[in-house]
């Protein structure tokens, strides 16, 4: 009797074990297949990184085996696939420094150079969330006299041309590298006048940028610029235009009342954008403006010298 009894015993125990197993398995696989908060991304492989959700914030060793798949491959897909999930996690200020620490900026940079124009932007795009980071700058920097040529010889108004003047934006925020610009200033006034509103807005960002450093006003001022530029200063031009145009005339002329920044008008050649800015039509243009609808408009031009 006794045995028979212990022998229940275990069977029961058995049973019993094999439910708890059970319900454990079903646990971790609902886990698993649950929220985010359960997904196990560490056991990823590299190209399934690229397939996962744009809000995901991959860990330093996700980001790394992303950045060696991204060396190795071949594959247009997967170097698409891989820029755009690194582009995503650069957007966070942690990652920015890991993905520094790891080299990965090189291996993104060199992307820049591929014949595939989507590849390009999307590495572009990548180098610009990288670029907020400060000590980034001074890596990304190696890249910017190639960014300059690719966004003055593609394709007008593309994307590959958009995403390198944001990134140019970026790079000019502060004064460190904008003197690596100087040589590019007339090419980017004549994208400027030809590009579209995108590409206007763009080129005008990067432009009030520099317009703010007085080391650059002379470089600004001398560059042959076509007068159709004065267009931009009609009354029927996009206010977001119009407002940054505005803004640009207005920090050339506190460059131009700095001490040691004054303009000496036989300095700048004919046709330079000196000549455009204080000539008569551009002051007639701003006493135009002055009766402008726009009360932002309005107010800006207030603040502008009297040409």
């Amino acid at each position: 009797m006794g045995g028979a009894r212990d022998v229940g015993w275990v069977a029961a125990g058995l049973v019993l074990g094999a439910g708890a197993c059970y319900c454990i398995y079903k646990l971790t696989r609902g886990q698993r297949q649950g929220g985010r908060g359960f997904r196990l991304r560490a056991s990823r492989s590299a190209e399934d990184l690229t397939n996962g959700s744009h809000d995901d914030v991959l860990s330093g060793d996700q980001l790394q085996k992303l950045l060696y798949l991204l060396e190795s491959t071949d594959d247009p897909v997967i170097i698409e696939r891989a820029l755009v999930t690194l582009g995503n996690n650069a957007a966070f200020s942690a990652n920015q420094v890991i993905i520094r620490e790891l080299g990965g900026i090189p291996v993104i940079g060199s992307k820049i150079n591929s014949p595939n124009h989507s590849i390009k932007e999307k590495a572009l795009n990548a180098l610009n969330n990288l670029s907020v980071n400060v000590e980034n700058q001074v890596k990304i920097k190696v890249y910017i006299n190639q960014v300059c040529k690719d966004v003055l010889s593609g394709p007008l108004d593309s994307a590959v041309q958009l995403a390198g003047l944001r990134l140019l934006t970026n790079m000019t925020v502060t004064n460190d590298h904008q003197h690596m610009l100087r040589s590019y200033i007339t090419d980017l006034f004549h994208v400027l006048l030809t590009g579209n509103g995108s590409t206007k807005v763009q080129v005008l960002k990067l432009l009030v940028n520099l317009s703010e450093n007085p080391a650059m006003a002379d470089g600004l001022l001398s560059a042959q610029v076509d007068s159709s530029f004065l267009s931009l200063y009609d009354s029927h031009v996009a206010k977001e235009i119009l407002l940054r145009v505005l803004t640009f005339s207005q920090n050339i002329s506190n460059c131009l009342k700095k001490e040691g920044c004054l303009a000496v008008q036989p300095a700048f050649p004919k046709g330079s954008l000196f000549f455009l800015l204080y000539g008569e039509e551009c002051a007639q243009k701003m006493r135009a403006l002055a009766e402008h609808h726009d009360a932002d408009v309005k107010e800006k031009v207030t603040v502008l010298p009297r040409f």
